[in-house]
């Protein structure tokens, strides 16, 4: 039972059999004939099919809701014998937005100290694909936005509050500046996240509450991209402050904070609302916690 509710969770995900197969690594008849099987076991339709997958069933979507719980609890209890046996091991799965991944260091880093039998994957996703690995058990965890857009239901860590600053080389205007406002970043060559990130999201809302526009002239879903623009001297740039602190822009670029308003956004540590999280999950909460109580000491 718990092998066909993997497949059909793969199936809803990917929406074509034989990437789900792929994913399950069975052959596409296997996974087929697993969910037609579910299907006998339960008495009711899945899968809408005709020459190829169409979508769920109603049924099929109640169903997908137990099978997304039963294989997470089914997990959950592997991991927990695991550990009971061999100590606290396995694999973490993480997904970051873009801008928080120079910080995932200071998480990562003081988790292994402590558990050395435990290895990462840390993957750069917009903040809507981190939900949807999230929901779709393809991540242990994600780090996102907390306030800005929904986020359904999940369990939280608030790490630390996002604010702004105009990233710009030396001689470039207002880069002799203590700060400047939101209205004036109009008048800069701008290269910015691309319109899929939730980052650029923000900042566009910010700048049409101070009643401008930008339209930048290089945008990217990479920040080293974004860096080695900056770096050129002939391009500028919005980016968090705990961004450029990490890493260190000095002369000749300058980082600038940008007021009017001084906007604030919170990011923070996600994970499934189950109780019990597993062994892993847990212990990555708790580290969470101890780095949100550092990042507050530090204001």
């Amino acid at each position: 039972m718990i092998d066909k509710l993997e497949f059909f969770i793969a199936l809803a995900r990917e929406e074509h059999f034989g990437r789900a197969a792929e994913v399950c690594s069975v052959t596409q008849p296997t996974l087929s004939a697993g969910i037609k099987q579910l299907e006998g076991q339960l008495g009711v339709m899945l899968v809408l099919r005709g020459s190829r997958f169409q979508g769920l069933t109603p049924e099929g979507e109640q169903v997908l809701v137990w099978a997304r719980r039963i294989v997470g609890d089914t997990r959950t209890m592997r991991e927990e014998m695991r550990a009971a046996r061999h100590g606290l091991s396995g694999r973490i799965r993480i997904a970051a937005i873009p801008t928080a991944l120079a910080m995932v260091a200071r998480l990562t880093t003081p988790f292994r100290a402590k558990h050395p039998g435990v290895t990462f994957s840390v993957l750069s996703r917009t903040s809507i694909e981190v939900l949807s690995l999230l929901g779709n058990f393809d991540i242990d965890a994600g780090i996102t936005y907390l306030d800005n857009e929904p986020l359904g239901r999940v369990t939280s860590v608030p790490l630390y509050d996002e604010r702004y600053q105009l990233i710009t080389a030396v001689g470039n205007p207002y880069s002799d500046r203590d700060k400047v406002t939101w209205a004036e970043l109009s008048q800069l060559p701008l290269c910015l996240l691309t319109p899929d990130m939730q980052n650029r999201r923000i900042i566009d809302q910010h700048l049409a509450e101070a009643g401008t526009q930008v339209r930048p002239t290089l945008e990217s879903n990479s920040m080293i991209v974004l860096f080695s623009h900056i770096r050129t001297g002939k391009w500028s740039s919005i980016m968090p402050l705990n961004l450029s602190e990490t890493f260190g822009f000095s002369e000749p670029i300058r980082a600038i904070p940008i007021v009017d308003p001084d906007a604030s956004h919170t990011v923070g540590l996600v994970a499934t609302p189950r109780e019990p999280h597993t062994p892993l999950v847990s212990a990555l909460l708790d580290e969470a916690m101890a780095l949100a109580d550092d990042f507050r000491a530090r204001r």
